[in-house]
C-alpha cells in the first residue's frame, strides 16, 4: 500500500500553515477548506483501513512532536484532530498515542500556554473528553506504523479476553465470569430495604407485646443471621473464586485495564486544569 501521496498532502497542508506563521485552529480550518482537504479520503484503500488511518495519524504525530517551529507542531495537532473528526469510518479509529508521545504533547500544551494560545488546551481537553486516544507503549520513532497497528490489535484482543468490550462477548460464560455479583443483585439497595423491614417487624412485635402474649413469635426478632448476611457471604465467595481464576490464568482484570488507560489520560487532564 503506497501512502506517500497522502503523506505528501499532509506535508503541503502543514507547509502552508507554517509559512503563514499561523497558530490557531481557525487558520488550519481555513486552509483545509481552501484546499478541499477532506477529499483525502476519496482515494482511501478498500482494505487495511486501520493501517491507513494509523499511518495518517502517525505522520501528523511525527510533525507534532518534532523539533520544528511551534507553528508546524500546532498545525499537526490541529490536522490530527480534523482527520479524526471527518474520517468516514464508523465507529471511528482512535488515535494511537504512546506514553512518550503523550509527554511531548503535554510539553506542546505548556508551550502553547506560554504563548497564550488558549485554543490548544481547550482542544486537547475536548479530545480527551471525546475519548479520541488509544494509549500504548510502542513509540513512533524507531518503529513502523505496522508495529503500532499490531500493538493496537494486541490491546483489542486483550480487552476481548476479559470481556471489556461486551460487543464481542459470544457466550453467557463471559458475562458471568466478569460480572460483579453484588452490583448485579443490587445488594446495597436490597440490604437497605431488608434492614428497614427488620426494624418495622421488630417495632410491630414490640407493640403487640403490650396487649398480647408473643412468646410463640419472640424468636423472630432475636439476633440471628439475616438474609443480607447470607448474601454477603455468597458475594464474597464469588469474588474470591474470580480472583483465584484471574491469578491462575494470568488474565488481566477489566478494572485494571481501565485503570491503566486512565493513568495516561489523567496526566493530561491534571495538566490542563493547572
Amino acid at each position: 500500500m503506497d501512502l506517500k501521496p497522502f503523506k505528501l498532502d499532509i506535508d503541503e497542508l502543514l507547509d502552508e500553515f507554517t509559512q503563514g506563521n499561523c497558530l490557531t485552529l481557525a487558520d488550519l480550518k481555513r486552509i483545509w477548506m481552501e484546499r478541499k482537504f477532506s477529499y483525502i479520503f476519496e482515494a482511501r484503500p478498500i482494505k487495511n483501513s486501520s493501517y491507513f488511518m494509523q499511518s495518517l495519524y502517525t505522520h501528523c504525530i511525527g510533525h507534532m512532536i518534532s523539533a520544528g517551529p511551534l507553528s508546524r507542531r500546532l498545525g499537526a495537532l490541529y490536522c490530527l484532530y480534523c482527520l479524526h473528526e471527518i474520517q468516514p469510518y464508523r465507529p471511528g479509529f482512535k488515535i494511537y498515542l504512546s506514553l512518550g508521545e503523550l509527554r511531548k504533547l503535554r510539553n506542546l500544551i505548556g508551550e502553547a500556554k506560554q504563548n497564550k494560545i488558549r485554543v490548544v488546551p481547550a482542544l486537547v481537553k475536548r479530545m480527551l473528553e471525546k475519548n479520541m486516544f488509544l494509549y500504548g507503549f510502542v513509540d513512533m520513532l524507531g518503529n513502523t506504523t505496522q508495529q503500532r497497528v499490531d500493538d493496537i490489535t494486541m490491546q483489542q484482543q486483550r480487552r476481548v479476553e476479559v470481556a471489556y468490550d461486551k460487543l464481542f462477548a459470544d457466550s453467557n460464560i463471559e458475562r458471568y465470569l466478569h460480572m460483579s455479583l453484588g452490583a448485579d443483585l443490587e445488594l446495597g439497595n436490597y440490604k437497605k430495604m431488608l434492614s428497614e423491614y427488620e426494624q418495622a417487624k421488630a417495632i410491630a412485635i414490640q407493640e403487640a407485646s403490650e396487649t398480647t402474649d408473643i412468646a410463640d413469635v419472640k424468636h423472630i426478632i432475636e439476633n440471628k443471621k439475616t438474609t443480607g448476611d447470607v448474601m454477603d457471604e455468597i458475594v464474597n465467595k464469588w469474588d474470591a473464586q474470580k480472583d483465584e481464576y484471574y491469578e491462575k490464568t494470568g488474565i488481566t482484570r477489566p478494572d485494571q485495564i481501565v485503570a491503566a488507560d486512565d493513568d495516561f489520560q489523567k496526566e493530561l487532564e491534571n495538566f490542563l486544569e493547572e
